[in-house]
């Protein structure tokens, strides 16, 4: 793929010029964006809406996407629709579309030439049921990071791992010098998305989509998904003293000093930004854990409900837009952390982790996530069972895996 480069104060300095409204109008934008690093970067799509003539009223909700995306369906399905809500890429709001609850946008992306500015292809595919477009992707978020800290390893007075299989190595000497091996935080989601980076690195490509875009269940429970596991016995063992909740607060303890490292998204960049820390010198990461360099076409957009407001659907339209401009683009991305979808543009000021990720991007080395390929009653079994995995030393691999097969065997 193909980028322009964008300078680092043309990307701060966003003013949009739509025809938006003669009067200003309020929309409420839902979303679980509120640690520092993504309050920072809504911030930059606030500025952008308002820049428009409207009100951007934020409506984030703490606690994450597990939290938040009940409340935002309840208020959809409950007659209380907000003005736009986030999702993540992939079948979250499947149900909701096809209630008839969902703004179709097609017609914007037509006029916007949508098909021929977001890349890779197959976001827009994520929003498309029936032929038709019902949201904006924003960003492509990948899971596939290991974030490692420069402190911690000093401290420990062992090299900086190249991969996953010597940051376990160095995991004895990080516990002896008081270092938290591996952070990993109490939400279910972490504990499961933990596994599906492993099962993409340790497996392989090939393994992940057999798993979760095929559903071979007999796969799943096969002696190449024993060595996931045996990788997730390693992972769960260097995290059991991790002892906090939140990802964003695991991500702290890598910050710090206090843990080694952190399986987690690119998202986890907005917080090392935010505290001041420079990608390469006082934290390196690894994509695909160093062992196999894919990242996921993962990530956020946004859905509108259906409004009988005149002013506020139009409102909607303006966002719509506002949301894919390349400024709104640039800026939102650099403080996210996250890649920006439109192939015609590009972060100047990307650190080395952002840059490793726009390479991988540009070789086309990506992978559908598991938010696209199952559906959230299938995911949310999956979140259970190695939130429990993690939490119980005593559950054995054998027991881990056959469950995990079964999940697949009914997996829709």
């Amino acid at each position: 793929m193909r980028y322009k480069f964008l300078t680092a104060a043309f990307a701060a300095t966003v003013a949009l010029n739509f025809a938006g409204p003669a009067a200003a109008t309020d929309l409420e934008v839902t979303h679980w964006w509120t640690s520092g690093g993504e309050a920072a970067a809504v911030a930059e799509l606030a500025k952008a809406f308002n820049a428009t003539g409207n009100h951007w009223v934020d409506g984030a909700i703490a606690g994450s996407g597990g939290t938040a995306r009940p409340i935002m369906i309840s208020r959809i399905t409950g007659g209380d629709p907000m003005g736009a809500t986030q999702f993540n890429h992939g079948r979250q709001a499947e149900e909701l579309v096809q209630a008839g609850l969902m703004r179709d946008l097609t017609d914007i992306a037509t006029k916007e030439k949508w098909t021929e500015i977001v890349r890779p292809k197959s976001l827009l595919d994520s929003c498309t049921i029936g032929g038709k477009i019902y949201c904006v992707p924003v960003n492509i978020h990948s899971w596939q990071w290991l974030w490692l800290s420069s402190e911690a390893f000093q401290k420990a007075g062992v090299p900086m791992p190249k991969d996953w299989n010597e940051f376990v190595a160095a995991a004895p000497a990080l516990e002896k010098a008081g270092i938290v091996p591996l952070a990993v935080g109490g939400q279910p989601w972490q504990a499961s998305g933990a596994f599906d980076v492993l099962l993409a690195a340790v497996g392989g490509t090939d393994a992940f989509l057999k798993v979760y875009q095929q559903k071979d269940a007999k796969f799943a429970a096969g002696p190449e998904i024993a060595k996931v596991f045996k990788a997730a016995d390693d992972a769960r063992k260097m995290a059991k003293n991790t002892n906090v909740q939140d990802w964003n607060q695991a991500t702290n303890l890598v910050i710090t000093g206090k843990a080694g490292g952190q399986i987690m998204g690119d998202w986890a960049q907005g917080e090392f930004q935010v505290a001041g820390k420079t990608a390469g010198k006082d934290y390196t990461c690894l994509p695909g854990l160093g062992l196999n360099e894919v990242i996921a076409t993962g990530g956020d957009a946004f859905y509108f409900p259906l409004l009988k407001d005149e002013a506020k659907s139009k409102a909607q339209e303006v966002l719509a837009e506002t949301l894919l401009d390349p400024k709104t683009q640039v800026a939102f991305n650099l403080k996210k952390g996250s890649l920006p979808v439109r192939g015609d543009v590009d972060l100047n000021a990307a650190n080395d982790c952002m840059k490793k990720g726009l390479a991988i991007l540009a070789k086309g080395a990506v992978i559908p996530w598991t938010d696209q390929l199952m559906s959230q009653d299938s995911q949310k079994q999956k979140e259970d069972l190695f939130s429990e995995f993690f939490a119980k030393p005593d559950m054995t691999l054998e027991e881990a895996q056959k469950r995990f097969a079964d999940i697949i065997a009914s997996a829709d």
